[in-house]
């Protein structure tokens, strides 16, 4: 039983190793010379226009991740679909068809509570 946790530790430090050596492989390789246009900001060959550190609203990050989520749902949500014809024909078509609904349904107290709480909203 030990021996697995050992295969995982070697691979682990193996793999920290590798990355390790090549970074600092990288640096003694590489020349550094940063100067003029090295130092901009790049924008598709245009010229920068303000400043490269600008804040963007939270919402646009919590917008992303309530989609994610709701990504996610679908995702798990596909294979059962498939499989409901089996669970069907196995007898527990009404068992399957209730998980599928306590899984919707927590989803989308989730999103009543975001919405509660205002962060679908656009100010």
């Amino acid at each position: 039983m030990p021996s697995d946790y050992l295969t995982v530790l070697v691979f682990a430090a193996v793999g920290a190793g590798f990355a390790i050596f090549s970074l600092l492989l990288s640096r003694l390789v590489r020349r550094d010379n940063p100067a003029g246009q090295k130092l901009d900001t790049y924008e598709c060959g245009e010229e920068p226009v303000g400043q490269a550190w600008s804040r963007f609203r939270v919402g646009f990050y919590i917008f992303t991740l309530i989609f994610v989520i709701f990504e996610v749902e679908t995702v798990f949500m596909f294979p059962a679909f498939l499989r409901l014809e089996w669970f069907s024909a196995n007898g527990m078509g009404l068992l399957a068809l209730l998980e599928i609904l306590l899984f919707v349904g927590i989803l989308l107290l989730g999103l009543v509570y975001a919405w509660k709480k205002g962060v679908l909203t656009w100010e």
